[in-house]
């Protein structure tokens, strides 16, 4: 590997880190699909190729597109529900409104709705603004075909995707209110911030105790809410950081990192609440990660 073909590769490493983690909502997973990107391009004489940015997304979408029919069959024995692997993310993150809304908890949630193709060429897409071309080499497609993909999965993502666009203010607002709702165990303060058809869902893998299934309404999540935190042994704190993005809350217990919650706010009120307590989804929690376009 040349001195040339390995400043490439670095030079583009959080591009394909960000294509493969929108594509898998899996952070580990993406870090493996650079693995497998890295053995590939070592293989190339960098000299042949005219555009090794494109050459090096399309080997990270290929890699992304084999481990996301593989993590397909995975979240089929997956004990209670999936949920993606949150990444603590640096402030330019949130800077970049459209990439913050990509790799939003909700929006991925919305992506993981996608057969895989879908996925691929929407993100590419309409996320990366790849060329029609480009990705249909990507996912060996002609780019008529790519055009159809595109379209169909972009109707699917208009009619799911969060209602509209709120600022980091307003997200702000609703987290400080929610978090002081919760330590103080003020059920009307939760129920004046939760939207009344407010979502709540929890990963714990089967290793950490969380949600099975969806909790719907305000009055029963702000009742789970309050109820469960007065009865947890130890010292509860909730700390905001930026998670995907958005200001979202880590949970700590006796000083240990516990679990994630990333809220999904519409109009000034939280109306999804996605809480991740498997052990082996938060260690890309110790340190932030760097996103890109």
């Amino acid at each position: 590997m040349t001195d040339a073909a390995t400043a490439s590769f670095v030079a583009h490493r959080n591009l394909l880190f960000t294509v493969a983690y929108e594509m898998l909502g899996s952070a580990a997973d993406a870090e493996d699909v650079l693995q497998e990107t890295w053995l590939r391009w070592a293989a190339v004489d960098p000299a042949e190729v005219r555009d090794q940015r494109a050459y090096l997304v399309r080997i990270a979408t290929r890699q992304a597109l084999t481990r996301l029919r593989t993590l397909g069959r995975r979240k089929e024995s997956y004990v209670g529900q999936w949920l993606p692997e949150p990444l603590l993310t640096t402030p330019d993150v949130a800077d970049d409104v459209e990439l913050a809304d990509s790799v939003s908890m909700a929006m991925l949630l919305v992506l993981e709705t996608l057969a895989p193709t879908e996925r691929a060429v929407f993100v590419l897409r309409d996320v990366f603004d790849v060329g029609y071309d480009e990705i249909a080499e990507a996912v060996e497609k002609t780019p008529a075909t790519v055009r159809q993909i595109a379209h169909r999965a972009r109707a699917h993502v208009a009619a799911r995707r969060p209602r509209g666009k709120v600022t980091q203010d307003q997200t702000r607002g609703a987290l400080d209110a929610f978090r002081r709702a919760v330590e103080t165990g003020d059920l009307q303060g939760l129920l004046d911030v939760l939207a009344p058809d407010v979502v709540l869902l929890g990963d714990g893998g089967g290793i950490k105790q969380a949600v099975l299934r969806p909790v719907v309404g305000a009055d029963k999540v702000g009742r789970l809410l309050t109820t469960g935190w007065a009865r947890v042994p130890g010292a509860l704190a909730l700390e905001p950081v930026q998670v995907n993005g958005y200001p979202a809350l880590v949970l700590r217990l006796d000083g240990e990192l516990d679990g994630v919650v990333a809220l999904r706010i519409d109009d000034g009120r939280v109306t999804g609440l996605y809480a991740v307590r498997n052990p082996q989804k938060l260690s890309h929690m110790e340190r932030a990660t760097t996103l890109r376009r």
